[in-house]
Order: C-alpha cells, then structure tokens, then sequence
C-alpha cells in the first residue's frame, strides 16, 4: 500500500459540512485492491487480537454484527484503515467517530476519510493505520500500545488546558468562531474589529500593569495592607543574613516564597524552627532572588475566583494526601490515587497526578515514615505544604456559603487590583463569617487563574466559570462576528469579490478581502499572489481593522483544507464550468458543482445564498440550503427569477438596458448598463454578469442605493480597481488588453467582447496551465482560431506537472482543426511574447494578452506606456532643436 497525499481539513468542506477537521488520505491500495478482506487468510482474527475494542465500531452500510462482521464477510483494506485510525485516536483519549471511504477515479485508490482532534495526531493516526494493516498483512509482530502511546504523547504535549478549553466551549456554545494562534494556549475568538484575544484565563482586556502587580507578592501585599484588608505579617529579605532578623521580628511559625513564584513552587509552610527556615529561604531563592518571609496563618485554603470585578467561585483547596488502609504502602496508596482518569501529569485534566518531591520527602521525614511505610487505617497523610491542584491537591466548591462581607472584600480586593479576572487566595477559620486579621488573611492574588477547580471540583457544584468570561468579554451579547461575504465559482469570483469590496468601502467600512489577486487592507494591498484559499480568509479576519469581509473561494483551497471559515452572511456562486476538471478526483460538472455548494451551504439561515438563475447547476443548490436566497440573471424574463419574486423574493437581472433590483413585486432601476465602465459601453457580457451578484451582495447589506449607483461609476477596469480583468491600455498606434481568462468559457466570453472590437488586426498572446485536461487545452486552441488572426503561444511559469512542449502541441492541434492556415508562433516568455507582439504590430492592432503573472506583466506594460508618452511629450522639442 502506499499513501500518495494526505490533507488535514480545518472547515467546512467537501465531505462534511458540519465537522471541519477531518484528514482526507489517498490510498493506493496497490496489489491488495484485488483482495477483500474476507480472502486473506487469517486478517480477521488477527485484527481483533491486536485491535479488539474495534468491536464497538459500527459500519455506514447498515451490516449486522458490527465492523468485525463486516471484516468476516470482506470489505477492502481502505475501509479498515478508516477505523483503525479512529480507534487508536480514540484510545489515546481522543473522541473521534466520523469516517469515511470512497473509491475514486483510479482503480486501487481511494480517500479514506476520518476526524480527528489534534491535527498531528490525525495524519500520525493516518500513517499509524497503513502501517499496522501492512504488519498484520506480513504476520509481523508489533505491539499496538506503541502507536497509542505516542498519540497520547501528542494529545498531551497540544491539547487545550481545562481553563482554556472551557472558554472554547462556551463560545462554540454562543456560536462565537474561534481560532488558535499558537501551539499553547492563545486564542482569538470572534472575527476582525470584534475579536477579542485570550491566553488561557488572561484577557486582552485584562491589565498588563495589574498582571505585573500580581506577579509581585510583596508589592501586593504592601497595596492591599493600605487598604485595610487583612494580610499576614511579613517581609521582604534579599540574602541569609536578613532571615534571622526578620524570623525575630515575625516570630515562628513562618511560611518563605519566592516573591514572584506561582503553582505553589518554591513556597514552604508551617517552619518552626530557623533551620526549616534556612532551607525554606534556599527553596525560594532557586525561584527568585527576591524572598518573601511571612506569618504563618492558621485555617484551611480557599481560592476565590473573580471575573469583571464580581465574585463567581469559591473552592476549599485541600494538599495532596493519602488515606491508611492498614495495607497499602504509602507509595502504593499515591499511585493508586493517580490511576484517578481525572489526573494528569500537568494541567491537562482537571487534577493532576501527585508527584514526589523534595516537599513530599522532607514531609515524611519530619513524622519519621517512608514510602514503604503503611499507614493506619483512616490516617490521612498530606503529602504537599501547598493546597495547589498542579501539586496533586482537591478542591470542594462551598460558593453558596461565603458571607457577604466577604464577597465584598474579594470584589474590592479585584478593583484595588484593577484586574478583571483574579484567582484571591485566603486562609481563613471560617468564609461563612466575616475574615479579619483575628481569623484569617488574604495570602495572595493571582493573575490568570486556573478554572479547573471551579469546572470539576472533587466535591460540591461544578461552576461554568467560562460563561462570566464571555459575558464580560461581549457584553449585552455584542457581535463577535463580522459581516462575511464568501464568493466562489467557475469564472469571475475575483472581480465580483473585488466590486463588492469596493461597495462596503464605499458605504464607509474598513473592509478586509482576499482574491487570486492578493490581500487587501482596508484599501491597501498587503500581499500579492494567489490568496483564495483559508489561509489568506484566516489573515482577513485576524485583522483588527476589519469590520467587513469579502473572501474568494477557490477549489483548491476548498478540497485542500477547507473553507477558512465556520459561517458566512452571504455566499455567492457565480457559475460551474469546465475548469479543474479531472484534478483532485473531481471529474464532472457535478462534482465540481457540490465542492463549490460547500461555500453556499455555509451560509446561516437567516443569511442570503446569492445564486446564478441561468446556470443550472447553481441554481440547484438552493434545494439543499437552509438559508434565504437570492437570484441573478441577464433575462429579466427568466421564469425562475420571475417565481422567486411572486414568492416574495430577492433577484438581480437586466431589463430595458437597466441593473435592476426587484424585491417581491418592488423593482428599482440602479443605472442604465452602457453607463458603467466595467460594462465596457455594454458590450462586455461577462463583466455585466459579475455586477449583478455584487448588486444583490450591496442590496441585502443595505447600503444605500446612491453608494451603489456612484460606486459603480467609480468601479474602473483598471490595474487599480480589476488587475488582470480586461486592462486596456492604448499605445498610439495600437491597443493592448491584459485578461485572466484561462479555461473555454472565458474564451467563449472574450470571443463575444472582440468580435464588437473593430481592429486591423487581431492577435491573441495564450497559454494554458499543464495540469487541465487535453480536450481543454485543445478546446483553448480552437477558440482561440475563431478569435485571433495572429497567434502567439506562451507558457505559464508553472506548467504544472507537463512538458511546454506537450502543452504547445495539444494547444496546436486545436488551432490546426479551425484554421489549418492560421499564424502561430511560440514564445515561451511571457515578457518576451508581448514584446514579440508589440514590436510587430500593425498600426490599429488589437493585442490580447491572457496573462499569468498579473503584477510582473502589467508592471511592464505600463512601463512601456509611461515610455510612449515620454516620447511624444519630448518630440516637439527635438523638431524645435533640428530647426534650430
């Protein structure tokens, strides 16, 4: 077997449209494609002596008894490696379930689908699979714990923090995008000027100062004493020789720690003795330099959770201990205590497993025990100075029983602070009393606190401290999104995606779009090159300026990764046509048509579909849609636009020589269509048909119809506002068009626009990528006989997996079937061509340019005219001299 490709999908895609991540690989099965699994000897038992948990799984074709009958009975090796990859995922803890596999043009080949959790571990779990199918294939031994283990290592090293997690999950819960911006725990949620940003319980919001302060215990302690809150007795000491002074001014017992330690590290508790004390100085000091020397504070350890200022949770934190059976070894009865699935070895789940340490070893030396020591039965033994959870220790939430003085207290302490959220700890008698200096002290606050206690306390009520978060972070259930319009299809996404760019500007918002062409900023480009993918939706969202967003949708980007985003409020889908055919396994109209629906079906209900009336294909996608729809057409008379009117709905189209909106039965004339200069006088079809969805797009995002009509008359078809959209330039003695078009139906489009174009002569600089289809190549060849009577082949700088030779020749022989006769010359360069071509033209020549490299190649033409102009400017001088 071998694996040709595999992709990591992060959105919605062609195989699933609600679960984004999924792995698609594609699987050559090679000489096992002729054998199912009912015919290797033995395969059956063998899987489910190395894999029996896979009992559980069940199959999508409805066979009884499970995928183990399913295996009995014969089902192909793809199909087993599907749930292979899920089931070591999901006994590394990771809860996957979705998978599937589907043959494909190839015989032999196929894409094995399946979820994943951690992006890693779903192409380490792909490999895994393949590699465990081929070693029960050859009777190899191995053992399977190795694959899990190592996925566990990856689950552990990059999934989410329970503090963080939680966060992410009441978000999905008020359907607030997120996306992770780091391999830890940064995050942003919400879109462009709406975002907002988060590390694990650190907000953006949250003070940078305040965290500093925090971060100081003595600074702290010194801010909240002038308050009048109570804190214990203490001091801070740099070197060995201020201990002894400082332990006779504060006298025993003493708690020593680092002055800006966190997770308990470097503290030590309840010394009495100034030698427990120097050691305690020296355990500190391997923290910070600085130290902390402190009254010891009788009481039990409470940690009280504050978020925007108000008081959400409350936990009475207990030190890791053990329990005496009158049996067990103390070091038998932790690691009984960490087989608890509810520790981890860190952060990672809700408690953390207890660890030996010098803490722990000093403690039992103090009561003369060892790990071999075996404990009466009901002797608790606390094995940390610390309550700390990350030290191994419990939490019991006791929020309904804190006295209101109290919550008081720790709601001031949090604006003395000035932070919004803050983790307050005290040690206290009693919190159902008001704490004061006789009984209790405020012994630290902390910046960023852990939520896990809160979620899943050991005892008491689980508390959705995330949910006071998100209520802070969007108050009154502020948008977290921004307007998103997506725009795909065969032809024309750019230019569409481009004028209405232009329309949100203009109706005055800081507007964020991605094309083929590039990213643009908020009017500035940022990034030139093909940006259509998710990567480039993802930079566009990430900014904050935006408060607007158009993304262009290719296919690529679509069955590579995804979409780039979960929603959008428009989608847009201008036509399904004969481009990309034969790539990716998409080999139909109607396949290409269902990886560009993906775009439409992620549209939200109360949002708007735009889809093209006059393209069958299009315009069936509405009956898998949710959302509303609107339709666009050339013909004011199409009966399908005239159907969706009387029902009340929403289209675009041409009548009387007019852009026209009709709403129901309420028309409004926009412009007449010669007046629009992208129109080219009218004459140019396709860019009329690009105005009509942009219309629609402006229309149902209620911009004015004044912007609208004026925006169109600003909107040239220029290198500024279309590069590479029919970019005229006109020399003296010639003219100069530079156009995108690349596949049949752009051709067919430029064949209409020139045969309007009265010219000399006619000559066509084309190309083709290498990775299209023959008949493609040789369609181009034939249209383009019918259109030029000069003919310049190119290549393409990437051609794409095929020889220029190869493409010359297909392009050729279409040209030869038209017009046997017909001039051809190849150029390679794409420079070179056109300077070919302009130094032999003819006076009144009109020069098509199909390019492919926009930037490089407008740049040059321009150049060339900046330098025609030049020289008319100078030529009257020079007459003048000769006179002279």
């Amino acid at each position: 077997m071998e694996i040709i490709q595999i992709n990591a999908l992060r959105g919605p895609n062609y195989w699933s449209g609600y679960r984004k991540k999924l792995i698609v690989m594609k699987l050559d099965l090679g000489e096992w494609e002729h054998m199912p699994t009912n015919m290797i000897n033995g395969f059956g038992k063998s899987l489910e002596r190395v894999l029996p948990s896979l009992k559980s799984h069940r199959c999508s074709e409805g066979v009884e008894g499970g995928f183990f009958q399913r295996v009995k009975e014969g089902t192909w090796l793809g199909h087993v490696v599907e749930h292979i990859a899920l089931e070591l995922q999901t006994l590394a803890g990771m809860d996957c379930g979705f998978g599937r596999t589907r043959s494909t043009n190839k015989k032999g080949t196929y894409q094995v689908v399946f979820s994943y959790v951690i992006e890693s571990a779903g192409i380490y779990a792909a490999k895994a699979a393949v590699d465990l199918v081929e070693k029960l294939l050859k009777q190899l031994n191995f053992n399977v714990n190795d694959y899990i283990h190592e996925l566990e290592l990856m689950y552990n090293s990059e999934k989410l923090g329970p503090s963080t997690f939680s966060i992410i999950k009441e978000a999905e819960r008020r359907n607030i995008p997120y996306k992770r911006l780091n391999n830890a725990s940064l995050i942003m949620l919400g879109q462009g000027c709406n975002q907002k940003i988060i590390c694990a319980s650190v907000a953006c919001s949250t003070s940078h100062l305040a965290v500093d302060l925090a971060s100081d215990k003595d600074a702290t302690r010194n801010l909240l004493s002038q308050a009048y809150i109570p804190v214990p007795m203490g001091r801070l000491i740099y070197d060995i020789i201020e201990l002894e002074k400082t332990v006779k001014e504060i006298g025993f017992p003493l708690v020593t720690k680092p002055v800006n330690g966190n997770h308990g590290k470097g503290i030590s508790t309840h010394i009495t003795t100034i030698e427990q004390a120097r050691k305690g100085f020296e355990e500190a000091q391997k923290i910070s330099e600085r130290v902390i020397v402190e009254r010891f504070i009788n009481g039990f350890d409470y940690r009280f959770l504050v978020i925007n200022y108000q008081l959400i949770a409350v936990a009475k934190r207990t030190p890791a201990m053990v329990m005496g059976d009158d049996t067990s070894t103390i070091n038998q009865l932790i690691n009984e205590t960490n087989h608890d699935p509810r520790r981890g070895d860190d952060h990672e789940e809700f408690l953390s497993k207890i660890k030996l340490d010098a803490a722990t070893q000093a403690i039992l030396a103090e009561k003369n025990l060892s790990l071999n020591s075996i404990l009466p039965i009901g002797e608790i033994l606390f094995l940390k100075d610390t309550a700390n959870l990350s030290s191994g220790g419990t939490a019991q939430d006791v929020t309904d029983i804190v006295h209101p003085n109290n919550i008081f207290m720790a709601e001031r302490i949090a604006r003395l602070m000035n932070l919004d959220i803050c983790g307050i700890d005290i040690m206290a008698e009693d919190i159902d009393i008001p704490i004061t200096d006789k009984n209790g002290a405020v012994l630290e606050v902390n910046a960023g606190p852990g939520f896990r206690m809160h979620l899943s306390p050991s005892k008491g009520m689980e508390r959705n401290v995330a949910e006071p978060v998100l209520d802070m972070l969007y108050p009154d259930n502020a948008s977290a999104r921004i307007p998103l319009v997506a725009v795909t299809g065969t032809n024309g996404k750019t230019t569409v995606t481009r004028l209405i760019a232009h329309f949100a500007q203009a109706d005055g918002h800081h507007t964020g779009y991605a094309t083929t062409d590039g990213i643009n900023i908020d009017g500035t480009n940022i990034f030139f090159g093909d940006c259509s993918g998710p990567a480039s939706a993802a930079t566009v969202l990430r900014d904050p300026i935006v408060d607007f967003a158009v993304l262009e949708c290719a296919r690529g980007g679509i069955l590579r990764a995804g979409l780039g985003f979960d929603k959008c409020n428009i989608s847009v889908v201008t036509n399904i046509k004969e481009d990309h055919l034969g790539l990716n396994d998409i080999d139909t109209l109607e396949q290409m048509a269902r990886v560009k629906s993906v775009v439409a079906q992620s549209t939200f209900d109360d949002g708007y579909a735009i889809l093209n009336a006059d393209d069958d294909l299009v315009y069936e996608m509405k009956n898998d849609l949710d959302c509303n729809i609107a339709l666009f057409s050339m013909h004011a008379n199409n009966e399908r636009i005239k159907k969706h009117c009387n029902d009340g709905g929403i289209a675009a189209f041409i009548e009387n020589k007019y852009f026209t909106i009709q709403k129901g039965e309420w028309k409004t004339k926009i412009t007449v269509v010669t007046q629009v200069p992208l129109t080219f006088s009218g004459k140019c079809e396709f860019m009329i048909k690009n105005i009509l969805p942009a219309l629609l797009v402006a229309s149902i995002s209620n911009f004015s119809m004044g912007t609208i009509a004026s925006t169109l008359k600003s909107f040239l078809p220029s290198p500024t506002f279309t590069p590479g959209r029919m970019n005229l330039f006109r020399f003296k003695k010639f003219q100069l068009m530079v156009d995108y078009a690349h596949n049949t139906d752009g051709f067919i489009h430029m064949k209409k626009y020139l045969e309007q174009v009265s010219a000399t002569q006619k000559t066509g600089i084309i190309a083709i990528p290498g990775d299209r289809r023959v008949e493609d190549m040789k369609n181009l060849g034939r249209y383009a006989a019918q259109m030029f009577d000069k003919i310049i082949i190119k290549n393409d700088k990437d051609t794409r997996g095929r020889s220029k030779e190869e493409i010359n020749e297909f392009i050729t022989e279409g040209i030869r079937e038209i017009n046997d006769s017909a001039s051809v010359v190849v150029i390679s360069d794409e420079i070179e061509s056109i300077k070919y071509a302009i130094d032999n033209a003819k006076a009144g020549e009109f020069i098509t340019v199909f390019v492919d490299e926009i930037q490089n190649t407008l740049t040059h033409v321009q150049q060339l005219m900046d330098l025609e102009n030049e020289l008319v400017e100078l030529e009257p001088v020079n007459l003048k001299q000769m006179k002279l």
